[in-house]
């Protein structure tokens, strides 16, 4: 590639990353701004007289929704790597019976729409007494992590070298400590992509938040965003610094992970 044609690639990826970076930009730009100024027409591209007033509401009126999100976020996480890495495991090195077809039942869970799951578990948590619980949305948003996790864990676990898990057996471990011991540590990048996304998805959710847990006396940041916005459509000021604030963990966890997420599995598994 010619330096001309390098220079204008780099031009053209750098326009398009200002494009989709623009709204998390303009996000920023209104919490800073004072209400009266957002009623200016055109509105400043740069926040005059910078005021965190809405920052100060969040803390106030949001905190108690951010911490419950991070609940069901962490009981998410932790919900989903029990299930999802022994069954990857099983499915990439035990070899059971019918595995293909559970398989191939995984992948058909994924494409179930979340509206025709969140009326399923609407009738079942009613009868068990989960809902408006933090549990029931554990256990419903686990539901979309689990068949994912379970297909990346195999995916990931099929790639480990067979001489570990047979030397593992010569050394006298049996399936679950060869699991423990040998398998999860040498799966770290794949335990680190399950869990980014079981919390991401369980961070956002707002489809199984608004039907099973809308009375409930805890609830995440989803619904407190979207009650603040139905009690506050002039103050967007705060309602613009509930969303900066709500996306702060959710960026520091894709920066965190995201060479975690690209790495090989078996990186360093092997030593010549």
């Amino acid at each position: 590639m010619t330096r001309s044609r390098r220079a204008v690639t780099t031009v053209i990826a750098l326009i398009l990353t200002a494009i989709m970076l623009f709204p998390l930009y303009w996000m920023i730009n209104v919490s800073l701004t004072p209400p009266h100024l957002l009623r200016k027409d055109p509105p400043n591209l740069v926040p005059i007289d910078a005021t965190f007033a809405g920052y100060d509401k969040v803390i106030h009126e949001q905190l108690p929704y951010l911490g419950t999100s991070l609940l069901i976020g962490l009981g998410t996480v932790a919900l989903t790597l029990v299930v999802a890495a022994p069954a990857g495991f099983a499915l990439a090195k035990l070899f059971p019976r019918g595995g293909s077809t559970l398989n191939f039942i995984l992948l058909v869970a994924q494409m179930i729409p979340g509206i025709i799951m969140a009326m399923g578990f609407y009738l079942v948590f009613n009868e068990w007494g989960l809902l408006d619980t933090i549990p029931g949305l554990i256990i419903a948003d686990s539901t979309l992590a689990v068949p994912f996790g379970v297909l990346i864990f195999t995916a990931f676990m099929m790639g480990i070298p067979n001489e570990l898990i047979q030397a593992a057996r010569i050394d006298g471990a049996n399936a679950w400590r060869t699991f423990r011991s040998v398998v999860i540590p040498v799966s770290r990048n794949s335990v680190v992509t399950v869990a980014l996304f079981a919390f991401l998805w369980s961070w956002s959710d707002f489809l199984f938040a608004s039907s099973l847990n809308r009375g409930g006396d805890l609830q995440p940041v989803t619904i407190g965003i979207f009650r603040y916005l139905g009690n506050n459509t002039q103050d967007w000021n705060a309602i613009m610094a509930t969303a900066v604030v709500a996306s702060v963990p959710a960026a520091f966890l894709l920066v965190f992970a995201q060479r975690y997420v690209a790495a090989g599995v078996t990186a360093g598994a092997v030593k010549d």
